[in-house]
């Protein structure tokens, strides 16, 4: 049974990691206009058929990460959004 939590708390410990990653990917990685364009590319020679099958795991790894980065600015974009709206309710209410 130890090993099942052990392996749990791995998992746990994982998504905790992704998550700093994202968070991290952020603040200092590419803006999401760049990060859109990257995946576009990588897409573009996925379709094409141009990536070698030794490169296709590297490829798809960045994607995946990309696709955090986008994710991630996308949910901090709907928050502040959705904070600014409920300022503006509580002011227009006076």
């Amino acid at each position: 049974m130890n090993g099942e939590s052990g392996d749990a708390r791995k998992g746990a410990t994982s998504a905790g990691d992704r998550v700093a990653a994202a968070a991290a990917a952020v603040a200092d990685g590419p803006g999401f206009t760049a990060a859109m364009a990257e995946l576009e590319a990588i897409l573009s020679r996925i379709e094409a058929e141009e990536i070698d099958v030794d490169a296709l795991a590297a490829e798809l790894r960045r994607a995946a990460e990309l696709l955090e980065v986008c994710r991630a600015k996308i949910r901090r974009a709907e928050a502040e959004v959705t904070q600014i709206v409920q300022q503006l309710a509580e002011g227009g209410g006076d």
